[in-house]
């Protein structure tokens, strides 16, 4: 009898560490790690600041050799990223995939704690078709080869989307995607289904009032205070838009079959400076919308349409950075400056340059995630 318990106990905790296993993000709070300047703190620094910070979960967008050895030992758990520009290669065998995955990824396991594998960004919903038809059989090979080096219990496979994905999100429950990406996104979603991946949506509120500000409430956008709005169809209420976009996605997945497929927010965040057009791209918004967002991720709770749901989010980004094309807002949604000092303030220090060199100081952090 005891020993049969014993089996039974033994294999849940089997099973519950499987199903752990192949998350890459296990907590609330993440952010994003762009490099996209030539004015960056090193990233042996970078690694003091998040631990500082306490923040335990990152993004980046390639599989940059120096960032992955720097983050050895830290404990910080990262989502590595195989470019847009890779996807075709990765598409055509197997091979190619190994060779990458064996070079970006294995051989910085286990002291670098990379756990995730973003292939692509914003794929469907963009402008090159020919990437639209490349990104399931990409993903595959990446997942197949990480099975072959029994690495795939740990390193997720993903790849985030744009909102460009969804026909319409307003109301939530509306939310449908769009028809020309659903011959694309339904296999990819059953892959992803198969394999225990999350759906991965970028959601911006600033972008959503920067387009309409007439119509929007700005309050609605910061996750301040506002009437917000009300979903007839399943009567919830609405107090930002943060979640409304949340929710959007879920009815989206809902309605192809999907509605048991987890939400991640892989990218949201809110500019601190912009061109004379862009309107909200102040400092004051997006300190408000960055410090709530904060507080609202530390509840662990989840959205009106999945209460049971944790919501997880990366904020983007890290660091302003100079190097971005396009307007002003592109290079200014940094938490942190490039030499280090904060933005804005929503609770903490970073490093702070003095006459000579920049020291790093200790962080005030108020909020924990």
């Amino acid at each position: 009898m005891f020993s049969s318990f014993f089996n039974r106990l033994l294999l849940f905790f089997l099973l519950f560490s499987l199903v752990l296993g192949g998350k890459a993000f296990t907590g609330t709070y993440g952010v994003n790690y762009g490099r996209i300047a030539d004015n960056l703190p090193p990233p042996e620094s970078v690694v003091t600041l998040l631990k500082a910070a306490k923040i335990k979960n990152i993004r980046i967008y390639d599989a940059d050799h120096h960032v992955l050895r720097a983050f050895k030992g830290s404990g910080i758990e990262i989502v590595v990223g195989l470019g847009n520009e890779f996807l075709t290669e990765m598409s055509v065998g197997e091979d190619r995939a190994m060779s990458w995955v064996k070079e970006n990824v294995q051989q910085f396991l286990p002291g670098t704690k990379i756990r995730g594998i973003a292939v692509g960004n914003e794929i469907l919903g963009g402008t090159d078709i020919q990437l639209w038809e490349v990104l399931l059989p990409a993903a595959k090979n990446v997942h197949n080869a990480l099975s072959k080096l029994g690495l795939a219990k740990n390193v997720q496979v993903s790849s985030p989307h744009s909102e460009a994905v969804f026909a319409n999100s307003f109301p939530p429950s509306s939310c449908t995607f769009k028809e020309d990406v659903l011959p694309y996104m339904n296999p990819l979603l059953q892959f992803f289904s198969q394999i225990g991946t999350p759906f991965f949506i970028n959601a911006y509120p600033f972008l959503a009032y920067k387009n309409d500000p007439q119509h929007i409430d700005l309050n609605y956008a910061l996750l301040e205070k506002s009437p917000g709005i009300y979903d007839a169809k399943t009567k919830l209420h609405y107090g930002n838009m943060f979640e409304a976009q949340v929710d959007a996605a879920y009815a989206a997945l809902e309605k192809v079959g999907f509605g048991k497929t987890e939400v991640i927010v892989s990218e949201t965040g809110w500019a601190s400076r912009g061109d004379d057009n862009e309107a909200g791209a102040t400092i004051k918004n997006a300190r408000t919308y960055n410090l709530n967002l904060r507080k609202r991720l530390l509840k662990k709770k989840g959205t009106p349409y999945r209460p049971k749901k944790v919501v997880r989010a990366y904020i983007f980004a890290l660091f302003n950075e100079n190097s971005k094309p396009g307007p002003t807002s592109e290079r200014n949604f940094g938490l942190f400056k490039a030499d280090g000092s904060i933005a804005y303030d929503i609770g903490f220090t970073g490093l702070v340059p003095s006459s000579a060199t920049s020291s790093l100081i200790s962080f005030k952090v108020y909020i924990y995630i």
